[in-house]
């Protein structure tokens, strides 16, 4: 690092605070910069962006290991989670905030759905350099180790060259050993997404619900894609950003008759 002031870096997920994954990214940050944990209470996949408006949030003190570093967890969203860091809890703005390691893929279109991606969106709205890390493996007990240097590599990168103004890292590494990494790929997001059904059942009152099933599909085939990547074993890294201006459409809008 050019500056020897150790960073201030903001941790966060969408698993929850005792999560395998935000554990060992705990543990990496540790090493590059002063932490400062900020998940929630419980598992909040899946939330996108969502804020909490309509509830009360309610944040408390955690302590899981005897560590230096203070932790705490929000009865809210991953979003909520980095509002409550960057407004109530934190008396300066990070200089980081690393969301993950999820245990699941956020590549291709599940980048709009992840709590990971969004906690991270949300700190580069706030003007935070931030990275979402996430591993394609769903399992509890996913076995993280493989991807420790590389997810050290990377936020290291980011310390020491800065990220523009509103560009956010969307990290994903494969279920792979040591061995059968094959490094770091820089990707554009797959265009592949979700063909879903709903799964119906009746319960023993005779009350009808649902679960969400589906399968994903890639019809993207592109060599320089995050899907790609991960199927041949390498970590990809998508820069993404918040603003989902469609820019290469607002020529065909303008010829577009509104007046009347």
């Amino acid at each position: 690092m050019k500056d020897k002031k150790r960073p201030l870096i903001l941790v966060t997920n969408d698993d929850g605070i005792t999560a395998k994954g935000i554990r060992t990214l705990v543990d990496v940050a540790s090493k590059l910069g002063d932490v400062v944990v900020v998940a929630p209470d419980k598992p909040q996949s899946a939330m996108g962006h969502a804020i909490t408006i309509n509830d009360t949030l309610y944040v408390k003190e955690f302590k899981l290991h005897d560590y230096d570093h203070k932790e705490y967890t929000t009865s809210g969203t991953p979003v909520d989670c980095v509002k409550m860091a960057s407004h109530e809890i934190l008396d300066k703005k990070p200089d980081l905030c690393i969301s993950g390691i999820n245990h699941g893929s956020n590549s291709a279109i599940n980048v709009i759905y992840s709590g990971t991606m969004s906690a991270a969106m949300e700190a580069g709205i706030e003007g935070i350099p931030a990275i979402g890390f996430s591993l394609c493996d769903y399992d509890a007990d996913a076995d993280f180790e493989p991807a420790r240097p590389y997810v050290e590599k990377i936020i290291k990168q980011v310390l020491e060259n800065g990220m523009a103004k509103g560009v956010i890292l969307n990290v994903n590494i494969p279920k792979a050993s040591k061995e059968e990494l094959n490094g770091i790929k820089i990707c554009r997001q797959a265009n592949a997404y979700w063909v879903e059904e709903f799964d119906k059942r009746t319960n023993p009152y005779g009350r009808d619900y649902y679960w969400l099933t589906g399968k994903f599909v890639n019809d993207d085939k592109g060599e320089d894609t995050d899907e790609w990547a991960l199927e041949n074993n390498f970590i990809s890294i998508v820069p993404t950003q918040f603003d989902l201006t469609a820019h290469h459409y607002i020529k065909e809008l303008n010829t577009w008759e509104f007046e009347n």
